[in-house]
């Protein structure tokens, strides 16, 4: 079993790495999420109709630095979130399964979930800032801006502006959604990418290696992405919003259906969708061949 700190730093490099092919989706989800935000559907603008579309629209009009804006922020979020996420995990699960059970190692899937939810919780906390300025710098477009815009150089320009404006509780806007949503998320994806990786070496002929991570996690992440989409949603309104347009997570998700209608909540799916698959798989897939080096870096420290 690796440290804490040599899964944790696996866990936020993996992150890293895949948040490089997820970016320009995440991008286009949340411009779909905020477009027509609060309007009746039949006033609403239709600039982004679908992931393929909205990248060509933004590349169009932006090039590539409009599909990447906010990829700096968006790098620290990950470190931070999937550094905890599966860094935070293990202990978590088998310190509440020693409460129960005298085996550590048993898997019990309410536990499991719980403890996917915490890590990831913690997570969410320590990421909020550089997710509320990814939000902010991937919503600004100077040729077709949707809701709020905010105009930043770079991350530490956002995090001194938004501290300078409003302190510690402007960087911390919309922290309550984001561990909501990032609670949802995780109790989902652990659990079920070990879930599947458990039946599906028991009922088929597969074993452990890239095969089994690769088919485990995309069955994950799809789990992730219908789970906690709407609280995405709210979460990407909250971060974005300027002043107190929305008092809170309830009050977002009331404003946004009494206004736009239920399917409101499932803005930019698809777009999720397309992020959220690749970024799964290549997290955990990642993430495991990054603890297999950690391991034989940590068995060579103690060696020596």
């Amino acid at each position: 079993m690796s440290s804490v700190p040599g899964v944790f730093a696996a866990g936020g490099v993996a992150g890293c790495g895949a948040v490089i092919a997820s970016h320009p989706f995440e991008t286009v989800k949340i411009r779909m999420q905020l477009q027509g935000e609060l309007q009746k559907r039949s006033t609403q603008p239709r600039i982004y109709n679908g992931p393929i579309h909205g990248l060509k629209v933004i590349l169009r009009n932006e090039g590539i630095r409009g599909i990447y804006s906010g990829f700096g922020a968006g790098s620290a979020y990950q470190l931070l979130l999937n550094g905890s996420r599966i860094g935070f995990y293990e202990p978590i699960r088998s310190n509440l399964t020693s409460i129960i059970f005298t085996d550590t190692s048993h898997q019990n899937f309410g536990i499991n979930i719980i403890s996917g939810a915490l890590s990831g919780v913690i997570g969410a906390v320590l990421g909020s800032p550089f997710f509320l300025i990814k939000t902010r710098m991937q919503t600004y477009s100077p040729i077709a801006p949707m809701g709020t815009q905010h105009v930043y150089r770079n991350t530490w320009d956002a995090l001194r502006s938004i501290y300078g404006a409003e302190g510690l509780k402007g960087l911390y806007r919309g922290c309550d959604a984001a561990i909501v949503r990032t609670g949802m998320g995780s109790s989902v994806q652990l659990p079920c990418y070990y879930a599947a990786k458990g039946v599906l070496v028991k009922h088929t002929s597969m074993i452990e290696g890239t095969a089994l991570h690769l088919v485990s996690s995309s069955i994950s992440g799809c789990a992730v992405c219908c789970f906690m989409h709407p609280v995405d949603t709210v979460m990407s309104r909250m971060y974005n919003q300027n002043g107190g347009l929305y008092r809170g997570i309830f009050d977002c998700l009331a404003k946004t259906i009494s206004t736009e209608g239920l399917l409101a909540c499932y803005k930019g799916f698809l777009p999720h969708l397309a992020r959220i698959l690749p970024h799964t798989v290549l997290t955990l897939t990642l993430a495991e061949q990054a603890m297999a080096v950690v391991k034989g870096f940590e068995k060579g420290a103690v060696q020596l």
